[in-house]
């Protein structure tokens, strides 16, 4: 699976539906190790049901998912070993209240990868200090800020040294003023070479951030394109409505 052609992530045709409505309509789209993907569009478009069905924390109605060459299917012990190795941040922290920041950040690397106390201490010390959280190890998720909170999530999705790293509207739930501290931190990270898919809002931050930028309406990618072609010179008319307050200001 080394082979350069490889793509890291493949989704095929892939379709979700709640009952009668459709969310998903026939997505397709590949992900290149290093990429940075961000995903935009309206609220309701069909994002964050795309984020999750990557992660399989939605069972698509339609189509498959490959990573690394491998279809994922959805027996639970195949599942469980995919996202150990795709991570993913949540718009609301999903913190154990109950653990310390340095613990929650070590307990998935003991219970899942079942690496040592020792081990999973030096990931937790290092990637809090990666995000600017180390001051806080002894700290309980109740005595920080949202943003604090959410930059412990990253380092905790880290820790587990995932191929990939998806986000789902990270900021959304954050006062204004903590965004910043958060998307600096994921600008870092992209600049690893992590390979991320980002669901966002933040428009600057998509144009500037990612390698790809994907426009999705009604549950369908109406386009796919570098930042520069799509922020700029957007080929569909609905790409070019979404963006418009955007370009203008």
């Amino acid at each position: 699976m080394s082979e350069k052609t490889t793509n890291v992530i493949e989704i095929r045709d892939l379709s979700k539906s709640f009952g009668e409505h459709q969310v998903l309509r026939k997505i397709d789209f590949s992900v290149s190790k290093g990429e940075v993907i961000c995903i935009v569009g309206s609220s309701g478009s069909g994002k964050s049901t795309l984020l999750r069905c990557i992660n399989k924390l939605e069972k698509q109605t339609d189509g498959k998912i490959f990573f690394n060459g491998k279809e994922i299917k959805d027996k639970q012990r195949e599942v469980n070993k995919y996202r150990s190795q795709v991570g993913m941040v949540f718009q609301s922290f999903n913190l154990f209240d109950n653990m310390t920041v340095l613990k929650n950040c070590m307990v998935a690397a003991t219970s899942v990868l079942h690496v040592s106390k020792q081990e999973a201490f030096g990931r937790a010390i290092a990637h809090l200090k990666e995000v600017g959280m180390a001051p806080y190890i002894n700290a309980k998720p109740s005595q920080l800020s949202g943003g604090q909170k959410q930059r412990v999530a990253i380092a905790r999705a880290l820790c587990m040294n995932p191929e990939v790293l998806l986000f789902d509207e990270p900021t959304s739930a954050l006062d204004p003023e903590m965004v910043g501290d958060v998307l600096n931190v994921m600008k870092g990270l992209a600049k690893t070479g992590l390979t991320m898919i980002i669901v966002t809002h933040e428009m600057a931050f998509a144009r500037d951030v990612s390698t790809r930028t994907i426009f999705m309406d009604k549950g369908y990618i109406v386009e796919d394109a570098p930042p520069s072609q799509l922020f700029s010179n957007p080929k569909n008319p609905r790409t070019r409505e979404f963006l418009s307050r955007f370009i203008a200001g």
